[in-house]
């Protein structure tokens, strides 16, 4: 019976060490669509999505969504999706930069839609 008190001692020590030593950083995962079209362009986006706070950033190419793991304290979805826009990819909250956009390598160039907001 001692063995099993030790181990129940030992799991719940941990346990409350654990939740102790978290901080609430305010972590919020999001995806939303980002036109594009080709490995450069997933290179681009994700770098282009790691604004302060972001603490991951990841395009799939044939989804085409962008899942980002962020702290809601330092940054809004608002500011990453308007820092991918500026690269001249269009996200659902920004059209991407008409320059950018034009400045994108030919296989980058995707079929843009036209956004009503």
């Amino acid at each position: 019976m001692s063995i099993f008190k030790n181990v129940a001692t030992t799991l719940l020590l941990t346990v409350a060490l654990t939740a102790c030593g978290q901080k609430d950083k305010g972590n919020t995962k999001e995806s939303f669509k980002v036109w594009g079209n080709c490995g450069m362009c997933k290179k681009t986006i994700e770098k282009a999505a790691k604004v302060k706070g972001v603490e991951t950033a990841v395009w799939d190419v044939d989804s085409k969504q962008m899942t980002v793991t962020y702290d809601s304290t330092k940054t809004k979805v608002e500011t990453i999706q308007k820092a991918i826009a500026a690269t001249g990819y269009d996200t659902p909250l920004a059209k991407g930069d008409d320059q950018a956009y034009d400045n994108l390598h030919g296989c980058c160039q995707y079929d843009r839609k036209v956004v009503t907001q």
